[in-house]
């Protein structure tokens, strides 16, 4: 069975004070997607089905069920009537790993943390991040967002899903993801970066969305230090970035943005002349 397409057409009517018209609109399709690890599903989630197996690499390495593509021997994805499997066979054992993460995300999207069955998995410790990561300008985070505008096309059509892109100094946004889930739009930047050898820790990563605490506890679990978003952190979420080493840029929004932690990956000073 064919995977389905990311998006449909639809009729509709539009209505204006005293006056309607019929319209067709494009909307994105959104599906089950399990993650099955040797034979058992570990999770599902509601997703855009497109790049699923950046989807399901990303998800796999965020949520620390392997550390690195070559821990998953393969990966097949199989559509089914109701939804979709990205069937994985882990390379070596990864029960513990499985056991301190379980998970069950059947449900609505955009709710980044359903069905954890622990507070502890919740707020899981983070690696640091001191000493890595890019230097960026003033310029650069500034036009990220802008930046990632351009490699939006299933928003442009529908105007209802989010993105996440990857920014190298000097260069822009060079890869991107999207989905109707914010945190699965990551999932997919991170896991197709993997795919491809992209390191995270040389760039960026650049979000349509706020800024909550998975948000960065998945940037920091790939190794990525510099998080620029178009809208605010949760105060959680900035507590884990200043703990992490984790510098978060938000309301990045064209002629500047607000820096919240960690400026030492600014490359020069400005001072406040206010």
């Amino acid at each position: 069975m064919d995977l389905p397409q990311p998006f449909g057409a639809t009729d509709a009517t539009h209505y204006r004070p005293g006056s309607s018209v019929a319209v067709t609109r494009a909307l994105p399709e959104e599906t089950a997607i399990a993650m099955v690890y040797d034979g058992s599903t570990h999770a599902v989630m509601m997703a855009t089905p497109a790049d699923v197996e950046d989807f399901a690499m990303g998800f796999s390495l965020t949520e620390g069920i392997v550390t690195g593509t070559a821990q998953i021997a393969s990966c097949d994805v199989i559509a089914h009537d109701k939804g979709i499997e990205a069937q994985m066979w882990l390379a070596e054992d990864r029960g513990a790993a499985l056991a301190a993460r379980r998970r069950s995300l059947a449900g609505p999207v955009g709710c980044g943390l359903c069905g954890i069955d622990s507070i502890e998995a919740a707020v899981r410790s983070l690696p640091s991040l001191s000493g890595m990561g890019p230097t960026l300008s003033v310029q650069e985070i500034a036009a990220a967002t802008d930046s990632l505008r351009g490699w939006q096309p299933l928003h442009d059509r529908t105007r209802a899903v989010h993105a996440a892109g990857f920014l190298l100094p000097g260069q822009g946004v060079v890869l991107a993801r999207e989905d109707v889930g914010r945190h699965n739009a990551l999932d997919k930047l991170i896991g197709a970066m993997a795919r491809q050898g992209i390191n995270p820790s040389q760039g960026a990563i650049v979000l349509t969305s706020r800024v909550s605490t998975e948000m960065v506890q998945k940037c920091v679990m790939a190794g990525c230090a510099v998080l620029i978003a178009v809208s605010a952190p949760t105060l959680h979420a900035l507590r884990l970035a200043e703990g992490a080493g984790l510098t978060l840029a938000a309301f990045a929004r064209g002629e500047g943005f607000d820096l919240f932690c960690h400026p030492e990956r600014l490359r020069a000073k400005v001072y406040d002349v206010a």
